[in-house]
Formats: structure tokens, C-alpha cells, sequence
């Protein structure tokens, strides 16, 4: 062994007789106390349970959904809403309360659709609102999943010639304020190197009256929305839809950022909708399902485990819940599909193994 090694191993040696007699009473690391890195989490979950809470002791969900569109909330003639997202509020109040009526329905703008939800208005938003980053990480929110995969398009008058958004160059446009679409009306334009006058207006019943009365050349909203809008003119079939579509709008229910558990009932239950269509659980069959020897089902439909538990719910909030509305696929033909007015394919929005987009993680 040369000196140099002699000389590392004393000095190692010397520093710890010195550290020893200058700190005699250094103690020991503190050891881990798994109790305490677990309570942050449980401490969360505890504050996490303050909306259930206020639901269930008020007694109703309150549900933020459009001022009117056919297929995704609007009021029937006895005042009753209808549609693919107020199917989804019913799910929630079901998985709940075991009872789909226990919701009221809050009309908003898309202007004052935030401000509802911040203030505590309302408990979720369902009102055809695209999924943005800014509105995931700058309003305080939270998605819970897409229910509707769409895009920007537009409509036009048969009369006018028109068969292509390109050739749109010097139109005037009608839209809604408060929304993407006019984000994505100056980017597409201002791609294409073509110019526009807008005519915005707050209500959606605004933009189709001024559109139907010849005050522009086109109307652009989401494409599901234009189906829906078609409808309320007083000559419907005079209009086409253009093939082109400019955007992406994932559309999806939305709540207050803070409170995970209310989060996980919002994201869940609309994952079990989905999963309910992939598995044939459907509102006919729900009960006879909870005797399948499937163990996918028989999780979702709370015969096996208690998965419940985990969202501050009882173990057939699932059941409850498919029971009320039918599973993805029912809510979806039933408001908007082919055999609707709409009239809409389910295209991305078929389930995953039909060549959609439409995927929930599973229940276990």
C-alpha cells in the first residue's frame, strides 16, 4: 500500500474521532415515520369530501348546461331537459342518490358558464365546453373526460353556391362570444390567407335568428352544435354543413379544481358509462348483469369489491347509474344519433374497438 492510500484512510479516520468529540450528542437521523408521509394524502381526502357533502345535505346536484341545444340540453314542451349532457348530470345524481331526478338545470351563457362553476353556482359544468389548456390550468378546473369528440365547422345556404370553406374568402360569419370558435375562425382564416367580417352575439338563439336572417354568409360553431342549430330554421333543409372541419373540440363535463374525490365521481362516472357499452351492460339488462360471472362486470356492478368506497359512494353506484341513462351508447342514440333529428354517425366517437375514440381505464 503506497503513502497516498495511507494518507486517505487516516484522514477518514482522524475526521471521525474529531466529529465524534465535537458532537457527542448529535442524534441519530430521525427514522421514517410512515404514518405521517401517508397523512398529507389522507388529509386531502379528507378536505377532498366537501362537495359530496354539500350534495348530499342539499339534496340535488346543480348542473350547469347550455340555454338550448337540441341533443345536448335543451328543454322539451313540458319544460323537461333532454339531452346527451343532461343524460350525464342524471348518471351523476344516480351513482349518488340512486335517483336520476335529483338534479336542477342551470341555463348559462358561454360567457357566464365559468363564473357559475367558480362560484359555486353549480357543482358541475355540462355544457359542450372544450377541453384547452388554459381552461385546465389557468380557470381552476378540472375535465373528467371527453363525452363528445367534435371539431369546427361551418353552414351555409344551399342557395349560395358554396361546397367548400374555402370559399368563404370576404364572408361574414356568424358566431357565439365567449367560446374557441372565434379563436379558430382567425387562425383558419388567417392560415388561408383569406379575410372575414364576424357577427358575434352572446346567445346561441342570437347567432341562428341572425344567420336565418340573411345577416351573414355562414355560421360556425361545432359541427354537433350546427346539426343541432340546422334544426331551429325556419327552412332546414335549405342549409348544408361543409365538409371541412377546422378544429378540435373535445368536448366534456367539468368541475372546481381542490377537491379530487368530487373529481374522481365526475371522471368515473362517466369511464363506467363508457365501459358499460364495451361490456353489453345496458339499462335493460343492468340487474340481470349483476349475476355475470365476467369479473369486469361484476366490479363495475358492485358483486365483487367495493369500489364504491374509493369515490365516497355505495358499492351499485355504477348500476345506479347505467340504470338511469343506459350505457354510452344508449345516451348517444337516444339524443343525437342517426335515428334523431341530428341524425349524427358515432364516427370518433364509436367505442375504440369499432374504430372510435371513445376509451375508459378499467374498474379494478
Amino acid at each position: 500500500m503506497n503513502n497516498r492510500y495511507i494518507a486517505l484512510i487516516v484522514g477518514v479516520f482522524l475526521g471521525a474521532i474529531v466529529t465524534y468529540l465535537l458532537v457527542p450528542n448529535a442524534p441519530p437521523p430521525a427514522p421514517v415515520d410512515q404514518a405521517a408521509e401517508t397523512a398529507p394524502a389522507e388529509t386531502l381526502r379528507d378536505a377532498a369530501g366537501l362537495t359530496l357533502k354539500a350534495v348530499k345535505e342539499r339534496g340535488y346536484l346543480q348542473c350547469g348546461v347550455t340555454q338550448g341545444l337540441p341533443g345536448f340540453s335543451n328543454p322539451d314542451d313540458k319544460g323537461n331537459w333532454k339531452g346527451m349532457d343532461v343524460d350525464y348530470c342524471r348518471a351523476v345524481a344516480a351513482a349518488i342518490f340512486g335517483d336520476d331526478t335529483k338534479v336542477k338545470y342551470r341555463p348559462l351563457s358561454a360567457k357566464d358558464r365559468f363564473t357559475a362553476l367558480q362560484s359555486g353556482e353549480i357543482d358541475i359544468l355540462s355544457r359542450i365546453t372544450t377541453w384547452t389548456m388554459s381552461r385546465d390550468t389557468s380557470l381552476g378546473f378540472n375535465f373528467a373526460g371527453i363525452i363528445y369528440y367534435d371539431g369546427q365547422g361551418f353552414m351555409v345556404r344551399k342557395s349560395s353556391g358554396i361546397t367548400s370553406a374555402m370559399q368563404l374568402d370576404g364572408a361574414t360569419i356568424c358566431t357565439q362570444t365567449g367560446t374557441t370558435t372565434e379563436l379558430n375562425l382567425a387562425d383558419f382564416f388567417r392560415t388561408m390567407g383569406m379575410k372575414y367580417d364576424v357577427l358575434a352575439y352572446e346567445k346561441n338563439d342570437e347567432v341562428s335568428a341572425a344567420y336565418d336572417q340573411g345577416r351573414c354568409d355562414a355560421y360556425t360553431t361545432d359541427a354537433s352544435g350546427l346539426y343541432a342549430e340546422r334544426l331551429k330554421l325556419k327552412n332546414p333543409a335549405d342549409h348544408i354543413i361543409l365538409p371541412e372541419i377546422i378544429s378540435k373540440e373535445p368536448l366534456g363535463p367539468l368541475v372546481r379544481q381542490g377537491d379530487p374525490q368530487w373529481e374522481d365521481i365526475a371522471r368515473w362516472t362517466l369511464n363506467v358509462l363508457i365501459n358499460a357499452e364495451e361490456l353489453g351492460v345496458t339499462q335493460a339488462n343492468v340487474e340481470q348483469m349483476k349475476s355475470s360471472d365476467n369479473p369486469e362486470i361484476k366490479r363495475m356492478l358492485g358483486s365483487e369489491g367495493a369500489y364504491g368506497d374509493g369515490i365516497g359512494l355505495g358499492k351499485e353506484w355504477a348500476a345506479q347509474a347505467i340504470a338511469a341513462t343506459g350505457n354510452y351508447g344508449e345516451i348517444f342514440e337516444r339524443n343525437i344519433g342517426v335515428n334523431t333529428p341530428l341524425g349524427i354517425t358515432r364516427g370518433l366517437n364509436a367505442l375504440w374497438k369499432n374504430g372510435g375514440l371513445q376509451y375508459a381505464p378499467p374498474i379494478r
